[in-house]
């Protein structure tokens, strides 16, 4: 479509009005120029891919409250959203660490101190059946402790299991009994908080049980504790004793 006259317009060609053609080519050299210096004039994908990762880390590295900002959020989503499940896939267990958060597993004075609790004897256990336990020192509040899965027929006496019981948390405490039901029975540790045995934990559905302890981070938990303890009563509060 042509209009006649001094200069000519055609909506399909470069406009040749000289004003509008000046205004015209900036434009395209501006779009240009933009475009080049995001993607790279002829630049690959991955050279640009990289260019972006050096700004970025390099922004990372500076010493700014963004970067500082940018970095924990960041560092949360990689936890959350790549290490945990990949961790939690390795090990067959939901929650692959565990934080201590009570004082049902501590104790300082071995496993002497822990069978003073009539219970054992109940269940037919005596010092002796523990030589061979794991973390006879106990766990500590605020202890991290690494979890694998594992099903009901492979624990054994002794065992330190964390297992959910209709709580807000789930429990960690030492199986002391397996059941002819294929349930398991566990008590805590600790002869002054836990003398006698919940009724949650008397017969432990092999559904419940999230996982085995294998090994401890001994109170690396208090980093995240820290900020929750001001909500717990005055005998829940601070490092066990």
């Amino acid at each position: 479509m042509t209009k006649s006259g001094k200069y000519s317009i055609d909506f399909f060609e470069e406009p040749d009005l000289p004003g509008v053609k000046k205004g015209f080519n900036k434009g395209i050299k501006k779009l240009e120029d933009e475009l080049g210096w995001k993607f790279g004039y002829g630049e690959k994908k991955t050279d640009y891919i990289v260019r972006q990762f050096r700004r970025f880390w390099k922004f990372i590295k500076t010493d700014s409250w963004a970067s500082l900002i940018v970095s924990l959020i960041l560092a949360f989503l990689i936890i959350k959203f790549i290490f945990f499940p990949l961790l939690s896939l390795a090990t067959g267990a939901e929650l692959p660490l565990v934080i201590v958060e009570s004082c049902s597993m501590y104790h300082a004075n071995g496993m002497k101190w822990v069978f003073q609790s009539s219970v054992y004897e109940d269940y037919n256990l005596s010092l002796d059946n523990a030589k061979n336990w794991g973390f006879t020192n106990g766990l500590n509040k605020g202890d991290i402790i690494f979890v694998v899965g594992t099903k009901a027929e492979d624990l054994k006496i002794g065992d330190i299991i964390i297992f959910e019981a209709g709580q807000m948390h789930p429990i960690i405490h030492r199986v002391i009994s397996i059941n002819d039901d294929g349930t398991v029975t566990t008590k805590g540790d600790n002869f002054k908080t836990n003398s006698g045995l919940l009724d949650a934990e008397k017969s432990i559905k092999p559904e419940q049980i999230i996982g085995k302890a294998v090994f401890k981070i001994p109170l690396l938990g208090w980093v995240k504790l820290i900020f929750f303890e001001w909500a717990k009563s005055a005998d829940e509060k601070g490092l066990c004793h």
